[in-house]
């Protein structure tokens, strides 16, 4: 008995081929795929990214570079000596020929606004040699030189089309006399300078003003005046004592003392008073009002010397001093001997 060996041959099977053993199949191997990249950029690129999104980085680039190497590239070219002074006299004469076209030429100069002898100061102050460009015309420097004209309040200079320089002035009026220790000079509002005065005669028609420091008090004297209607016709000037008030100089040598304060409200209580009572028509010398407590009137010489003969009293000269009459009658006695 044969053994039991399923894969041995029998005797029916000897002339069929022995079945092949086929060794199990391997699976292949699988490609190894490659390393995907991470899409998150570096933290130096993300910031690189992040700085040149700043607008001043944008402008940085675009301009701030080119502009760099132009004047790296400028500043190389003008090194040399010769080439800058060949541009500057290239510029230069572009300039002039610019500057002093036809267009541009002052002709003529016109002044409005002026007396006869304001005008011909104005001319003497602006020496201008016409023709000239207007690129060389200071105006400025010339309205400071024009401004210090005493007369010359405002003045407009500009250069009108057609080549005409034009002076448009405005002058200070004058308003009040100021009499010193060196002259007369007439004043405006504000008490500047307007011109010099040879004597009163000169100008009639304007109050007078005297003392040191009444130029810078003539706004205050300028509303006294007016606050003296009444008297107007009787008032012969304001004089400032020493440099502190005012006196209001009536004509007969009538004298009205104004106090440092409150000058006005005191000038119109005595005009009330006086409208009142017609004080200033009697004869009174001074009305002193410098204290408010205390105004004082002083009577003429005159009213003293009436009271005085009533009361027995001698007479005073026009000093103040008493008269004596028996040594007057006694000096006239020796006189007519001789």
């Amino acid at each position: 008995m044969q053994g039991l060996n399923p894969f041995a041959r029998g005797q029916g099977d000897r002339g069929r081929p022995a079945p092949v053993r086929h060794a199990p199949l391997r699976p292949e191997p699988t490609p190894q795929r490659a390393a995907r990249r991470d899409p998150a950029p570096s933290r130096l690129a993300y910031r690189l990214n992040r700085m040149m999104l700043r607008p001043i980085m944008r402008r940085l680039v675009h301009i701030g570079i080119p502009a760099f190497l132009a004047v790296l590239v400028a500043g190389i070219w003008l090194s040399d000596e010769t080439r800058r002074a060949n541009l500057t006299g290239g510029i230069d004469s572009i300039v002039d020929k610019v500057q002093h076209r036809e267009a541009f030429m002052v002709k003529m100069m016109t002044i409005e606004g002026a007396s006869p002898v304001v005008d011909k100061g104005l001319r003497a102050m602006l020496p201008v040699a016409l023709p000239a460009s207007s690129f060389d015309i200071d105006l400025d420097n010339l309205r400071e030189r024009v401004l210090k004209l005493d007369a010359v309040e405002a003045v407009e200079l500009r250069i009108k089309p057609g080549g005409i320089l034009s002076a448009t002035v405005t002058e200070r009026v004058p308003v009040v006399l100021w009499r010193h220790a060196r002259g007369i000079e007439l004043l405006d509002k504000t008490g500047h300078r307007v011109a010099s005065a040879t004597s009163r005669e000169v100008r009639k028609d304007l109050p007078i003003i005297a003392g040191e420091g009444a130029d810078r008090a003539t706004p205050e004297a300028l509303a006294l005046i007016d606050a003296a209607g009444p008297v107007l016709p009787r008032l012969r000037g304001l004089e400032r004592m020493g440099e502190r008030h005012w006196d209001l100089v009536l004509d007969r040598g009538q004298r009205i003392k104004l106090p440092p304060e409150g000058a006005l409200q005191a000038l119109e209580s005595v005009i009330a008073q006086d409208r009142a009572q017609a004080m200033l028509d009697r004869d009174i010398s001074v009305v002193d009002l410098r204290q408010k407590a205390r105004p004082v009137v002083r009577l003429g010489l005159e009213a003293q010397n009436a009271i005085r003969r009533a009361r027995g009293q001698p007479e005073l000269d026009a000093e103040g001093n008493p008269i004596d009459k028996a040594a007057i009658a006694k000096a006239n006695k020796n006189s007519k001997k001789i």
